[in-house]
């Protein structure tokens, strides 16, 4: 073997070398793999910790979202219910306040209206002497059948009855005032003259005495045409009857005393303001004025002029 040539050995040890060193490989590689196997292993273990937890935290969550989305659902239910309350107790108010307004709007409508103007008169209520229409305005001689008698009447009663006039023309119907307002001493003297001409018996059946006069206040003409030559008699066979008997109430006035009254004789001619309202009820209810009670009556007189 000392014969052995230098290369050999050389090999030899190479060779040697080159076993050792892949033995110490294989151990390295060995020991690598094994502790990279439980550095594997201590991953596996985190990770399935880490799911569990994000799937405890996710049921939480849930549970938690679930609790707050009940919470918020009773908060938004419990709002809701607040506020259909307050809206409720607005309405309510709303209501009171309207019915208060309302209750104010008539007290002073009521303040503003002489209630005499729906009063029964004609043997039932006494009118005052003193008692005049707090204003009168001048009928225009256009509408007066005897144009230099300067007949007044209501001004708030003015403008109905031109209006109910100037319908009556455009339906090719001359109608004329011939009697308005008549003052206390005027419904006097009026009545003793038809009582020295007619007699005193005769003279109540057409006349009322002084005090009881709807002329006295204001919202009553005596109407007539030119066809019957200046006395009132005969009236009810005119076209003009006709004509208010089916329009009159539009305008707010009725037949005082119709045929068959408790007061006076029929009295065609005599017509009334009493404001719409209450002449359409009688007009459609085939009533009678004074065959209503004075308190159904009064109802009436906040509407008077509307």
């Amino acid at each position: 073997m000392k014969n052995l040539p230098l290369i050999y050995w050389i090999n030899i040890g190479i060779l040697v070398f080159l076993m050792g060193g892949l033995g110490y490989g294989a151990w390295y590689g060995y020991n690598y793999l094994e502790k990279l196997a439980k550095e594997i292993d201590a991953l596996s273990l985190n990770l399935s910790s880490l799911e569990e937890n994000m799937t405890s935290t996710a049921q939480k969550l849930q549970e938690n979202i679930s609790l707050t989305h009940n919470d918020l659902s009773s908060a938004i239910d419990n709002e809701k219910k607040n506020v259909g309350a307050i809206e409720e107790l607005l309405g309510t108010y709303k209501q009171e306040v309207g019915d208060i307004s309302g209750a104010v709007t008539t007290l002073e409508k009521l303040s503003k209206t002489d209630p005499e103007l729906l009063q029964k008169y004609s043997k039932i209520f006494f009118l005052n002497e003193h008692y005049a229409p707090a204003q009168l305005t001048e009928i225009p001689d256009e509408y007066e059948y005897y144009e230099t008698k300067y007949s007044k009447i209501n001004s708030q009663v003015w403008p109905y009855l031109e209006n109910m006039l100037e319908t009556a023309r455009v339906a090719n119907l001359e109608i004329y005032v011939y009697s308005a307002f008549r003052s206390f001493d005027e419904q006097n003297a009026l009545k003793e003259q038809y009582a020295i001409i007619y007699g005193t018996g005769t003279a109540n059946q057409f006349s009322a005495d002084q005090g009881y006069s709807e002329h006295q206040l204001g919202t009553t003409v005596d109407l007539i045409t030119v066809d019957l030559g200046g006395v009132l008699t005969g009236f009810e066979e005119t076209e003009a009857y006709q004509w208010l008997m089916e329009n009159a109430y539009k305008f707010g006035f009725i037949l005082s005393y119709p045929d068959d009254n408790g007061f006076y004789i029929f009295e065609p001619w005599h017509w009334r303001f009493v404001g719409v309202k209450l002449a359409t009820d009688l007009h459609n209810g085939s009533k009678n004025f004074y065959d209503l009670d004075q308190r159904e009556i009064d109802e009436y007189l906040v509407n008077l002029f509307e």
